[in-house]
């Protein structure tokens, strides 16, 4: 199996689409972080809203956003890349322009600001790797994606520590901050659609091509509503915990946070690398292992008590992290290496689906779960994970016999050409390899 050897900086920016579109994941990022974290403070300082209907009308917007993802994956699937990708951040501008113009206690303006904002937030995580999957291959592309997370994690990470600096204005300050995000991602998508990337899925040689339906891909979807739990565990799992159970300071929970967005930002691209020596649908299982391991573990250290079931939390939630990164890093990569390129879209589109439902649903599981205690919570978890860890695992051969019978490797090189094109004002440094399957 192909692996990455060492992380080349200047190869893993091509392989992610190219300098200018680096800059505009960062533009993007860091306008996110401006915004994002405070975005149910504005809805009540700001427009005077009540906590419920804001929060309400937050979960409303992510919830339908998640609606638009079956056009945005037949958009994919028509050839559009940098198009999409500009297209998601374009929509949350139009998002912070009617945040802004909401008058005071307007819930319902709110709702359709935050609809918007929602859509953009759903598509652009499919967008993305559908461009990243039309311009690198191989486990370079996988290294690109990870890339591209942990710079999604360093942006609004540093974009919230610039927010949490401004809060001292008042709702002057976040009504700035929303402008200062509207501006940011209408420059990142300039900058995205500036890149010009179109694929022809369809004008590839019929030998040459894999020309069956998407993947079904049952037990991974599935599985990936139980995985995307992780990604809430930090922000709501865990303060839930640490207050309410073992009567903490909040400064455990901050901490915690932190330490979690360093972690990804600093280790899902070695890991990534590190990992690409094992097939991506045993890492996949392997991070639900490690994450039910750690959500043992946090059943063990809250029994702890007050004295050392804080700190026990904390060096606990390191194995989560780590459980989160693995699964990051092969997740969407494994989606990409098994959807045909014709149905790439629409495949990525089901994917973010299910991730999406995930992280709808993962908050009321866990605050339900809560007041019957940590083993209700941790036990229910740990199980369902390993559950979804065996079913990613025991669905390889069925894949795989499926795959061999639609592909029966047709002996094709993997770095011929690929069906995508580049508008010549694009540099063309960027490689023209189609993506291993």
């Amino acid at each position: 199996m192909a692996t990455t050897a060492k992380i080349q900086p200047r190869a893993l920016v091509r392989a992610s689409g190219g300098p200018r579109y680096a800059v505009a994941l960062a533009v993007d990022a860091l306008g996110t972080g401006l915004l994002r974290p405070f975005l149910l403070l504005y809805g009540v300082t700001v427009l005077r809203l009540s906590a419920p209907a804001t929060g309400i009308a937050m979960t409303v917007g992510v919830v339908v956003g998640l609606v638009c993802m079956p056009a945005v994956g037949r958009w994919l699937d028509r050839g559009a890349r940098s198009t999409v990708v500009a297209a998601s951040m374009l929509v949350r501008v139009l998002g912070v322009v009617l945040l802004l113009a909401t008058p005071a206690g307007h819930v319902w303006l709110f709702a359709t600001a935050a609809l918007f904002l929602g859509i953009g937030n759903q598509a652009w995580p499919a967008a993305h790797a559908a461009l990243v999957a039309t311009v690198a291959h191989g486990r370079e592309r996988d290294t690109a994606l990870a890339g591209g997370r942990a710079l999604r994690n360093a942006g609004p990470g540093a974009g919230a520590l610039l927010a949490t600096a401004c809060l001292a204005g008042g709702t002057t300050a976040l009504q700035a901050l929303a402008a200062v995000t509207g501006l940011a991602y209408l420059t990142a998508a300039a900058l995205a659609w500036s890149v010009h990337l179109h694929a022809h899925p369809a004008a590839t040689p019929a030998k040459d091509r894999a020309d069956g339906p998407a993947p079904r891909m049952r037990a991974l979807l599935a599985a990936n509503v139980v995985y995307a739990f992780c990604l809430n565990v930090p922000e709501i799992a865990l303060p839930l915990v640490l207050v309410t159970q073992l009567h903490a300071s909040p400064v455990w929970s901050a901490a915690i946070f932190v330490a979690n967005t360093v972690l990804v930002v600093t280790l899902q691209v070695p890991v990534t690398v590190l990992m690409s020596r094992f097939s991506r649908r045993t890492v996949l299982a392997l991070a639900g292992v490690v994450l039910a391991a750690s959500y043992l573990g946090f059943l063990a250290a809250t029994s702890l008590g007050r004295g050392w079931g804080a700190p026990a939390v904390a060096t606990v939630s390191v194995v989560c992290t780590i459980g989160e990164i693995i699964y990051a890093g092969s997740a969407t990569a494994l989606v990409t290496a098994l959807a045909p390129a014709h149905v790439l879209g629409r495949t990525l589109a089901r994917f973010e689906l299910s991730t999406g439902f995930g992280l709808a649903v993962s908050p009321a599981v866990i605050t339900a779960l809560a007041p019957h205690g940590s083993a209700a919570l941790r036990g229910s978890l740990a199980a369902a994970t390993l559950l979804s860890a065996s079913a990613v695992a025991t669905e390889e051969n069925q894949g795989t016999r499926s795959r061999s019978r639609r592909c029966p490797r047709s002996g094709r090189s993997p770095r011929s050409p690929g069906p995508w094109t580049r508008r010549p004002r694009v540099s063309p440094d960027r490689g023209s390899q189609r993506p291993t399957r």
